[in-house]
């Protein structure tokens, strides 16, 4: 039996990621859906901390996923918040997939990409499914302008959203420019305007989305949702419990939401229970839950490792087809008995 070894590197990753955006979003839907109906395993992730760096981890996130995948591994993504101030990414990541019938790895990729995709594929999923795909938003605020929010962007804008006015917010005025003078199409959009106060964007926007570094909240106020908008809490630790409270809330996981003080662990150490969560995105799509526009919609999801597998799945499949993977037929030496 050969155990050849595929590298697939960033570049081919992009741009994959780049041309088929809706079918990445397609397959995340696909995981979603295989999950909720036991074909995964997804175990708790795994935090590497540093004494002396409080601020960095890098995350293990191994994960199972059957149905038309079949296949097991592992996303080791590292977050160095202070790279951001010496111009690369806080991110970097690799992803190892390994053969479920044999346990033997058989592809090796860079995984920034790839997690920044999945991220943002399953917040324009839950954005269409939660709006009752309606693609349309009259105002969309960004707070947090990095590398995440420019994926989710393009996810919505390639999805079919369209949006007429476009507000921005980020604690650096630098990055929120540069998120509007090298990420934004403005030709999308009626306006394009880089908002100071974030209060007066979340008052503004009926689609709000967060992909912040926050590790606390600083979002207090609930009056700020009085016009039910529909919030994709990517960042996870924005909101108060009390915002989350008087909302109808959406994750990806219940079990795996609830960890490491994201805004519904507060919520759930707050009154003692999950009844503030109204379901699954899969319960959504599933139609075993509907979705109450009456007060504001909150997706939280914690970000499962399944997303990883299925999305570079297809990532090595399409590169191996099209011959753009670096084959190593001699990565393993022993392998005879």
């Amino acid at each position: 039996m050969k155990f050849d070894v595929s590298i697939i590197k960033g570049k081919t990753v992009f741009d994959l990621v780049r041309a088929h955006r809706e079918k990445c979003t397609q397959i995340i839907q696909q995981a979603y859906l295989a999950h909720a109906a036991g074909q995964s395993v997804n175990p708790d992730s795994y935090f590497l901390q540093f004494p002396d760096k409080p601020g960095c981890r890098i995350i293990a996130l191994p994960a199972y996923l059957g149905h038309r995948f079949g296949v097991a591994g592992i996303k080791w993504i590292a977050s160095f918040p202070a790279n951001i101030h010496h111009g690369f990414p806080r991110a970097s990541a690799v992803l190892v997939l390994n053969s479920y019938e044999t346990g033997y790895p058989f592809a090796i990729l860079e995984s920034s990409i790839i997690s920044a995709a999945r991220t943002a594929a399953s917040a324009a999923l839950a954005a269409d499914w939660l709006t009752g795909h309606a693609l349309r938003a009259h105002s969309l605020g960004i707070v947090g302008t990095g590398f995440i929010a420019r994926y989710v962007y393009d996810f919505l804008v390639d999805g079919g959203w369209a949006v007429h006015e476009l507000q921005l917010h980020d604690l650096s005025l630098v990055e929120a420019e540069k998120f509007r003078n090298t990420a934004c199409r403005p030709e999308h959009h009626r306006t394009i305007t880089i908002v100071p106060d974030i209060s007066r964007l979340i008052r503004a926007c009926d689609v709000i989305v967060f992909t912040t570094i926050a590790s606390t909240p600083h979002i207090h106020d609930p009056d700020l949702f009085a016009h039910n908008p529909l919030v994709l809490h990517i960042s996870l630790r924005d909101l108060a419990p009390e915002i989350l409270l008087r909302s109808h809330n959406v994750v990806d996981d219940i079990e795996h939401v609830m960890k490491a003080n994201t805004s519904p662990h507060l919520a759930e150490q707050k009154t003692g229970d999950r009844d503030f969560v109204t379901g699954t995105l899969a319960d959504i799509i599933n139609g075993r839950r509907s979705v109450d526009r009456t007060r504001p919609v909150i997706f939280s999801p914690f970000g499962l490792g399944i997303l990883d597998l299925a999305l570079g799945k297809w990532v090595y499949d399409e590169a191996v087809a099209a011959g753009q993977d670096v084959r190593l037929s001699d990565f393993f030496y022993e392998v005879a008995r």
